[in-house]
This record gives C-alpha cells, structure tokens and sequence, in this order.
C-alpha cells in the first residue's frame, strides 16, 4: 500500500521507461517511412479512433474490476480486524479466570494463524504480475516480509515444538490452526471450563475466520478472468500499433504553408507517444491493483494489519513487551 499523498510523476515515468521505449519506436518507425516518401504508410483515422473508443471502454472495465478486487480484499482484513479484537476479549473474559495459560496459548495460535495466512496470500501464481521486470524492480524500493522470513521462523514464536511439527505437516497450515483453536475450546467445554453461551460466542468467532479466510483464498486463487484480459492485451496493442499511422497525414498537414512545412511530421512522434502511454499506462495501472496479494505497492497490507492486530490482543492481557509496528519504506508498507 502507498501511504503517501500520491505517486510522483518521475516514479511513474521510471516504472514505464521500457514501454516509453518501445512506443517511442513504434511511433517513429512509420514517421520516418512517410517523411521519405513512403506516404502509402498512412492510414486514416477515424477507424482508429473507433478502435481507439472500444479500448477505452474494455480498460476502464477492467480498472473498475481491479479496483473491486482490491477494495474487497481490504474489506475482508478490515472483517479480520474487527472479528480478532472480538474474539480476543470474548475469550479472555470466559476463560482468564479459571485457565489464564490456555487464554494465552490460543492468543499465540490466533498470531500463527495471521502468519500463516499472510504467507499463503503472498504465494505466487502463474498469473500475476511479480516475475515481470517492470514490477520486480520496483519491489526493491520496499519489503516483502514475507519473502524476507520463512514460514517455520515466524510460527516458532508462537506455536510449541510439537505443535509447530503437526501444523508444517499439513499443506493449509492456517486452516489447521484454526481448527486446532476449535479442539481446544471444544476441549474447555467438554470440562465445564465456558458455558454454552461463551462456547457459542467463541465458536461463532471461529466460524467468521474461516469465512475471511475463505474470502481471500478466492480472491488469491481466482484470477481476473482470462478472455478478459487477454482480450483487453490484444485490443491495447492493435491500438497502440496503428495510432501512429493514424495520425501521420494530420501533422503532415499542419505545417503546410508554413515555415514548418515538412517538419511538423515529426511532431507525430510526441504526440502518438502520449496518446499511446496514456492507454498503455491505464492498463498498467490496472495490473497492479488486479491481484491484492501478490506483493506489489499497491496490494492490501497484510502484514502490518497482522501485525496490528496482535499488538491490540497482546494489549488487552496487559503486556508491556509488544512487538513495533511496521512502518512505510518509501512510502510503501505490506
């Protein structure tokens, strides 16, 4: 997530060099051509514009889609937020007083859970954008704590050795944690250690986990639909190709009887540059917010939203040894 008042414009202009590139030449490539003599080269430009129209609209479409799946991904930690505090004050008022050593354990689960989860989310699919130079290079400005740690360090801190052995057997560690958080409180009831209320008050809060979590697996391990996005490629680089040929006759034409005649042609250089960034950044800037866990700038941050959470739940057993939050680097914060 960026946590500064917005992206600079170098950054932006850095993080698309290589495009910038490449539509530099394909926009002087059919310049030069027509400059020569070439003018065959030239084609009109209302089908363009036309194309240009439908790419627009498939674009925004897929933005708007992006953005969906991002602000539901907060949505669904913002759940997670809200149902940790819940269920750490539910469970430490039924059970501190007859067992305050199993309140604290299932405290320290609740923390692996988050850890485990983070970790999950941060794996990487086929499909998203990470592997990819452009996004690559840019993570070095921040960290990825989840590419800084492993998984079997972090749970150490919480779990026992034996605990830990079981849940690093198991292929989704979060889900078993969670249900090893049921086998203990089901065990507390079978003992008359909560009532029926404060066992159902407790379980429904294991039920909302599970649902948040299943929430954001989907979101993880669904993508942005294929055909659509391979449709949106298409259309964008067909644009991009013929906008340069679409405007070639138009700046030829504004220089005629003029000093500039013969020169204003290459003013379709810049300009078809611009026209074509602009698309081209657009989708861009939907990529980077289509896949909310993958580890890029602008993903939900997980990792210090875990980290929030259990400095509030170590709060409310009134301990004083509570771990930093995590702060931006670069503005960016995971």
């Amino acid at each position: 997530m960026h946590s500064g008042k917005r992206f600079g414009a170098r950054e932006f202009i850095m993080w698309t060099r290589r495009s910038i590139y490449v539509l530099a030449i394909l926009a002087a490539i059919p310049t030069t051509l027509y400059h020569f003599g070439l003018t065959f080269v030239s084609f009109p430009w209302q089908p363009i514009a036309i194309m240009g129209t439908a790419v627009a609209f498939i674009v925004g479409f897929k933005n708007n889609a992006s953005y969906s799946r991002l602000w539901e991904a907060r949505q669904i930690y913002g759940s997670i937020i809200n149902n940790s505090r819940s269920f750490g004050y539910i469970l430490r008022d039924s059970l501190s007083e007859k067992d305050p050593a199993k309140v604290k354990e299932m405290f320290l689960r609740h923390y692996a859970w988050l850890t485990a989860l983070r970790f999950q989310l941060r794996e990487p699919r086929t499909w998203e954008n990470m592997n990819t130079v452009q996004f690559d290079e840019y993570s070095k400005k921040y960290d990825i704590p989840e590419r800084l740690s492993k998984l079997d360090d972090e749970l150490k801190k919480y779990l026992s050795d034996n605990e830990l052995q079981y849940i690093l057997s198991k292929k989704n560690r979060a889900t078993q944690l969670m249900a090893e958080q049921s086998k203990q409180l089901s065990d507390a009831y079978a003992k008359g250690e909560i009532n029926d209320f404060q066992w159902t008050q407790v379980n429904q809060q294991l039920v909302k986990f599970t649902d948040d979590q299943g929430k954001a697996e989907r979101i993880k391990n669904f993508p942005y639909p294929r055909n659509f996005s391979s449709i949106t490629t298409y259309l964008l680089l067909l644009f991009i190709i013929f906008v340069p040929f679409g405007l070639l006759k138009e700046f030829d034409k504004l220089g005629e009887g003029t000093l500039l005649q013969g020169i204003t042609i290459w003013f379709n250089i810049p300009f078809s540059l611009l026209v074509t960034w602009c698309f081209h950044t657009l989708d861009n800037v939907g990529e980077a917010s289509v896949n909310p866990f993958e580890g890029s700038a602008n993903d939900v941050p997980i990792t210090q939203i875990s980290r929030t959470i259990e400095i509030d739940m170590r709060d409310m057993l009134d301990e004083s040894d509570l771990p930093p939050a995590i702060t931006p680097k670069n503005n960016i914060v995971l």
